[in-house]
C-alpha cells in the first residue's frame, strides 16, 4: 500500500514509521525545511512542499496512492490536503487529524474527509472505557459510511457471559468484529464462548440500535 502523510511534525513521523515497519510505502511532505528529519525515518520518501498546492502534490504522485493522511497540526491544512486529494486525484481513502475538536464537524464528506482522527474524542473514549464496565462506549465513527464501531466490557452478571457466539442473535446491523480477551484480541467463532471481562469491538450500521444492543447486554439475547 501505498500512503502519503501532510505533515512530518512527530505525528506524521510516527505514522510513517508504523506503517513502514508493516511493509507498506511511504511519502511525507511538508513545506517547513525544519521538519525534514530523514534521519528520523530514512525509508520514507521525503518531499519539501506545501500539502495545500496540486503542483505541490503532483509532484509528490498523490495520485498512485491508495491512502492520504492529513497529520499537520493545522486543521486548515488537513482539510484541504484532503480535499484536493480526493477530488483532484482521486485517492480511494483519505485520513484527516481533527487538533481543534471545535472543528470536528467540518471533517467530512464535503470536504473529502473518510476517517477524521479526533485525540480528543479517542481519548474520552478511552476514560468512558475505564469506567463503564457493561456500557456501550463508541470509539469511533466512519464519516462516510455512518458506522461506528462500539465497545462493551461484559460484566460477570451479565446473561451472555457463557453462551457462544452463535447462540447470540444480535440486532440488525451489528457485527461482533473483535473480542480482546485479557490481553489478546481475537477473531470469534460461533463456537467461542464469552467470558466475563470481555470486551466486545462491534461495528453497527446507521440504522442500529443502541438501546436495543444495551438491553441486549442486560437482559441477554433470544436463544437460536
Amino acid at each position: 500500500m501505498r500512503v502519503v502523510i501532510a505533515g512530518a511534525g512527530s505525528v506524521g513521523r510516527s505514522i510513517a514509521s508504523e506503517l513502514l515497519a508493516n511493509d507498506h510505502d511511504v511519502v511525507l511532505v511538508d513545506k517547513n525545511p525544519s521538519a525534514m528529519r530523514v534521519s528520523q525515518v530514512p525509508d520514507a520518501d521525503w518531499v519539501l512542499a506545501d500539502a495545500c498546492e496540486t503542483s505541490s502534490l503532483d509532484g509528490a504522485d498523490v495520485s498512485s496512492a491508495d491512502v492520504v493522511v492529513g497529520a499537520t497540526g493545522d486543521d486548515k491544512v488537513n482539510l484541504v490536503f484532503s480535499l484536493l486529494s480526493k477530488t483532484e486525484f482521486a485517492v480511494p481513502r483519505t485520513v484527516a487529524r481533527v487538533n481543534n475538536p471545535r472543528n470536528e464537524w467540518m471533517f467530512d464528506e464535503s470536504w473529502g474527509v473518510d476517517v477524521a482522527v479526533s485525540t480528543p474524542r479517542i481519548m474520552t473514549a478511552m476514560v468512558e472505557e475505564a469506567v463503564s464496565v457493561g456500557d456501550l462506549v463508541r470509539i469511533f465513527t466512519f464519516h462516510q459510511s455512518g458506522a461506528d464501531i462500539l465497545e462493551v466490557t461484559l460484566p460477570e452478571e451479565s446473561p451472555l457471559v457463557g453462551l457462544r457466539v452463535s447462540d447470540v442473535v444480535w440486532p440488525p446491523d451489528v457485527v461482533l468484529a473483535c473480542v480482546v480477551r485479557g490481553i489478546r484480541p481475537f477473531s470469534p467463532t460461533p463456537d467461542d464462548a464469552l467470558e466475563a471481562g470481555d470486551e466486545l469491538m462491534l461495528v453497527t450500521g446507521q440504522e442500529s440500535d443502541p438501546d436495543m444492543l444495551q438491553r441486549l447486554v442486560v437482559d441477554g439475547p433470544e436463544l437460536g
